[in-house]
Parts: C-alpha cells; structure tokens; sequence
C-alpha cells in the first residue's frame, strides 16, 4: 500500500505536480478503503485542496451511504471548496443514477480544477464528466497515476464492459508445483480440519486479505471433500454483503455434515451457493432447508464438468463483479483451459514435494505444448517471509 497523506499539503522545494501526486495518493487510498463497502460499484475517493494547496474535504464512496466521494468531499470542505482543486481516482459522473450528477455538484461549488487518474470504465458514459466540466471552465488534467487507479478498479471494468466478475485465480504451492500430497482414499471430511499448511502465517493471512478484496470464492467440491473447510473471510474488515462461498459440484455430493453446511445451518447465513447439474430433489430439498441456495446449470463437456462461462454470467446477474478461484487442481486446471482466469496470485513456499501421486497445481489442461502456455503480464512479486507470491495478468480488464 502507498502512504497516506494528511492534513496540510506544503512542498516549498517541490514542482506543483508532486503536491498534486501526493494528493492523488491520498484519494488512491480513500477509494481503497472502500474495499469490501462498494461493490457493486467501483472505489472512488476523493480529496479537496483550497487555493492555498491545503486539504479542506475528503471523502470515500461506500453504497450504503449512497453519497459519492465527490459529494462527501464538497460537505465536508464547504464553502473552502470555491475556488480549490478535486482530486479523484476516477472520473466524476455526469449522468443520473442513485444520485444526480456529480459534475452539476462540482460546478455549482466553484471547484476550479480536477485532478483525475482515469476516465471511467464504462464505455457508455466514459469521458462525459470531464466534458461537461470542461464546458462549464474548469480546468480538467487526466492520467497522473493512471496504473494504480486502474488497478484500484480492475473488478469493476471487466464487469461494467462484460457483464461477467473479474477472476483471480489463487494457488499455495511448493516450488515443483505441488499443491497437496497424495490423497487417501478415504476422502470423507472429518469434523475437525486436519490437513499441513503449504505456506507460513504471513502468506496465510494475506490470503484473507485477498478474499476481503473479492465478492466470491469459488471452489470445486473435490476440495470440500478433501480439506473440509469454511471459505470464510477472516480478515476482520467490514463488508457490506457476506463473501459468498460458491461450489462446484456437478452431482450434489456436498455433505450434510460438512462444516460448510453445519456452519450455514447455524448461522442462518445466506451466503453459501451450490451449482450442479444433476442432482436428487431429494438432496436439493435437504440442503435448501440448511439454508444452502442450490442452481442447476448445463454442462460443458462429456466428463460432466459445469459450464464455467455459465457460471460467471449467473454470477455476474447476481451483480457479484470479482470471484476468487481457491480450488483444487481439476477446478484450477478446467478454468485456465475455459480462458475464464483473469488475474493469477500464486504464493510459493520454498519447499520440494516431489512424488508422483502429488497433486499438481493444474490438472486437465489444454495447453500441451510450449507454444501454447497461457501467458502473464504485468507481474508484481510479493515476500511474505519465506514465502513469496507472483501475480500476473492474464487478460487485460479494460479490453473491450
């Protein structure tokens, strides 16, 4: 995360553009903190500086509040916004939705200038702000910052243009690519969760994070089988709607005493939805009444494997804009070869597993030679002790 700045803005010795990217950093991490609060609308924060280059207002977009950031900024600064500068990570809107135009806002409180990273993704209104801020005599500069604002908003640009969530596929893995040892035969999950952690507490805990980040984690139900896990975002940040915990699983073999199931049932959460294809009423009945949401969907090939593009534009209809891949080599493998997978965060830890009933990180693939490998881009590396994670790119989310 970049540093947050605060308070009064004063930069004698520095050139008037790096006032304006401090406090394009500050706006950056004012829509960052609507994570988890925003969806299914993009992060937005903004900041207001007087004529004197000192913050008056500031404001982040959050959808329950309604407000935008820009309108939370001008309320806060008051009359020191006439005159002053906004700075947005993303473009104000200028057409009518939940609010009215914030544009009209802007104009009527006598902002004189508008610092902003990008346009908005949406093609359909993209560029209409500036345009009639333009119009109205404000000075508009565009594009400082752009690669962080973009990224801020990746989720939020693939579903706006497509309709379907953007995906992250996540995998711990051991340096040959290893994500867990043989499996026993008996796979029938235990009460209680007994499986060995790939990677350390600081790779473990960052996972979380990620889930905050996103609006559903999907597996398939080979996981559920094998690790018996909850799928719960244990970060402790707030979120608006429960992470919805989605499940793969062709035949309905989800478990009645899985800690999934025992978990909703308790709970009385609403949060847990199963796709299959082929299932008894039966089984359907017995899970609804745990508070499980069951939706049949076709398959996409012979071996039985749920159609993962039918997935997403259901997903998508359920105005869920970013899903997180946690699953097993199968799952892993099935989405790279649909070309669903938008982004990868792979952690490594520095182990050698080895062995040839290990399970590899992607199974089933149709890449089968070294000209076909799906490839990344845009590759950041993290450390987490002595574990480290590669995220890359897949597909560009602002492609049209």
């Amino acid at each position: 995360m970049t540093g947050v700045l605060f308070g009064v803005v004063d930069f004698p010795c520095m050139p008037a553009h790096s006032a304006d990217e401090q406090l394009l950093h500050h706006a950056l991490e004012l829509a960052r903190a609507g994570i988890g609060l925003a969806s299914p609308n993009p992060y937005v924060g903004a900041v207001i500086a007087d004529t004197q280059g000192n913050v008056v207002g500031t404001g982040t977009y959050t959808y329950a509040r309604v407000k935008h950031a820009e309108i939370l900024a001008l309320e806060s600064a008051g009359a020191k916004a006439r005159g002053g500068t906004l700075y947005i990570n993303l473009e104000p809107h200028a057409h009518q939705g939940r609010t009215p135009p914030c544009t009209e806002a802007l104009i009527a409180a006598g902002i004189h200038r508008v610092v902003a990273c990008m346009p908005d993704p949406n093609p359909k209104v993209s560029g209409r702000g500036f345009e009639q801020l333009r119009a109205a005599g404000t000075h508009v500069e565009v594009g400082r910052l752009e690669e962080q604002a973009r990224r801020v908003n990746e989720a939020f640009a693939r579903y706006i243009r497509h309709g379907v969530p953007f995906v992250t596929l996540k995998a711990a893995m051991t340096l040959d690519g290893k994500i867990a040892p043989p499996r026993s035969e008996d796979r029938r999950p235990s009460k209680e969760f007994s499986g060995h952690w790939i990677t350390g507490e600081a790779a473990r805990a960052h996972v979380h994070e990620l889930r905050h980040q996103h609006d559903a984690i999907l597996v398939g139900v080979g996981t559920i089988l094998a690790d018996n896990p909850l799928l719960t975002d244990r970060s402790g940040r707030a979120r608006r709607r429960p992470l919805l915990r989605v499940i793969l699983d062709s035949r309905l073999r989800l478990p009645l005493d899985s800690r999934l199931v025992d978990g909703t049932a308790r709970e009385k959460a609403d949060d847990v939805l199963v796709f299959c294809s082929t299932a008894s009423e039966q089984k359907v009945t017995q899970l609804e009444k745990l508070g499980i949401r069951v939706e049949s969907l076709p398959n996409s090939s012979a071996e039985g494997r749920l159609d993962l593009h039918a997935v997403l534009r259901r997903l998508g209809q359920l105005e869920v804009i970013s899903v997180m891949i946690e699953g097993g080599s199968r799952v892993n493998g099935a989405a790279l070869a649909a070309n669903v997978v938008d982004k990868v965060f792979l952690y490594y830890a520095p182990k050698i597993l080895g062995g040839e009933g290990s399970v590899p990180f992607a199974a089933h693939s149709e890449f089968h030679h070294m000209t076909e490998p799906a490839r990344l881009s845009h590759i950041h590396l993290h450390r987490f002790g002595e574990d480290f994670a590669v995220e890359g790119y897949l597909r560009d989310p602002y492609a049209e």
